[in-house]
């Protein structure tokens, strides 16, 4: 299988950015923008996408908003070729829509875990393909899902989020296989805990919380290497979640519960 080494340019062609009405999404259409990019950016809110693209009115690049759900098919691939007919085709996506809706697992709702993996999982999908299909006929394109660290294993409240990332997780990584065939790079985003609304609710500690401004910061680092698969931040948090996996669950159970203060619910 050829190493494929491809890192997208403005020169290339545009980014598309979804979920980037707050957050991570948010920062990064920001950060690509100061770097020259041409961004499209979805989300389900016209009025904070048009609010960010009026922040890169003296950015080097630009922000075009193409709001809607990820959820529904259609649109996004609509959205796909209107992107690239509109902004010089797209070379580079960040597939960064999500949601997080906490769990209680004696009182789990069967919604929440619907909406999550519709939002999270099959939003993902319903980008990736299209974007896919039209990188394919160019032999080159750069894509980085956006899962994260709670996809390694099982954490309070996130058996719906969790579960959703992990599949993200495995996604990005059988899709490496094929991709790289086709001179498409795929890349995996698993950032820790990061200071959102989504995170703001959680009722544990949440050890090495970055803002976004360093998330979209480490992310563009990561897209820019040429050989990175995996970008991963707090790069000490990474290690120690990494290191948990190799525990016995008896052990990964009760490390877990006495570090987020779960043993004392």
């Amino acid at each position: 299988m050829p190493k494929n080494q491809f890192v997208a340019h403005p020169s290339h062609g545009a980014a598309w950015v979804t979920g980037a009405s707050s957050g991570i999404g948010y920062s990064l259409a920001l950060e690509l923008a100061k770097q020259g990019w041409r961004v499209a950016v979805t989300a389900r809110s016209i009025e904070a996408l048009e609010e960010l693209s009026s922040k890169a009115q003296n950015l080097a690049g630009e922000i075009a908003p193409y709001p809607g759900d990820v959820s529904d098919t259609q649109l996004m691939a609509d959205h796909c070729k209107t992107i690239s007919r509109d902004l010089g085709g797209i070379c580079l996506l960040v597939a960064n829509a999500g949601i997080y809706l906490p769990q209680d697992g004696l009182e789990a709702d069967v919604e929440a875990f619907r909406t999550s993996f519709d939002v999270n999982l099959m939003g993902t999908v319903n980008v990736v393909l299209p974007v896919i299909a039209d990188m394919k006929p160019k032999g080159r394109g750069q894509i980085a899902i956006v899962s994260s660290v709670a996809g390694y294993g099982g954490l309070p409240t996130s058996a719906a989020y969790g579960a959703s990332k992990a599949g993200l997780i495995n996604m990005a990584e059988s899709l490496k296989f094929d991709l790289d065939r086709a001179g498409i790079r795929i890349q995996l985003i698993n950032p820790g805990f990061v200071d959102t609304p989504a995170t703001q609710s959680n009722p544990f500690p949440m050890p090495h919380l970055v803002s976004t401004e360093v998330a979209a910061g480490e992310i563009v680092e990561g897209l820019s290497h040429p050989s990175k698969f995996e970008i991963a931040f707090p790069k000490p948090f990474v290690r120690q979640l990494k290191a948990l996996r190799l525990l016995p669950y008896r052990a990964y159970f009760a490390l877990l519960a006495r570090t987020t203060g779960w043993n004392k619910k």
